[in-house]
């Protein structure tokens, strides 16, 4: 059976070389905001939802974010998915805070010892004392969400005032390019 002829090179039809895949960054995080200022929120509202996404992804308290992600988001009437989105990619810093919180925590609440957060140490509590480890956890945890909510609001405001005109441009120049269209 006679093999098919190869056309000349100069024949074949150019193929245009594949588009290089988009950054994950751009993927999970650039698109899913840009699309949120596309669907109605204005420039204030994206800027005081990554910001309060910030804040709530930090919380100190494991489980927490969904929740009260969901909850700030309806009664300032944000998007609920956005704040979620940013809340949720905010785990990482969550993880690397929780602990140095707490121990502040465990201070501010008045256990002064040193070792006494450490993990050892509440192994040892909840074999042998699982009410003082429960009581150490507790205060550890309030005085670790004190600590939180002072420190959250400057940094809502800084990331609120700081983010507006940022996004105000980006609605300025789809307001230019839509119109160019």
């Amino acid at each position: 059976m006679p093999s098919p002829a190869i056309p000349p090179v100069s024949e074949t039809p150019e193929v245009a070389a594949p588009a290089s895949p988009a950054s994950w960054w751009r993927r999970r995080v650039l698109a899913p905001l840009l699309n949120v200022l596309r669907q109605g929120l204005s420039p204030e509202q994206l800027a005081l939802t990554v910001a309060l996404g910030v804040v709530i992804g930090a919380i100190p308290l494991m489980g927490a974010i969904t929740t009260v992600a969901t909850l700030a988001a309806l009664r300032l009437r944000l998007n609920v998915a956005a704040l979620q989105l940013i809340s949720h990619l905010m785990t990482p810093l969550q993880l690397l805070i929780i602990i140095p919180l707490l121990r502040q925590g465990a201070r501010l609440m008045g256990n002064t010892q040193e070792n006494e957060l450490t993990l050892e140490h509440i192994r040892y509590l909840f074999a042998n004392d699982w009410r003082g480890a429960l009581q150490l956890l507790w205060r550890a945890e309030v005085g670790a969400m004190v600590i939180w909510l002072l420190g959250s609001i400057p940094v809502v405001a800084i990331l609120y005032f700081s983010l507006r005109p940022a996004f105000r441009r980006m609605a300025k120049r789809r307001a230019l390019r839509q119109q160019s269209q």
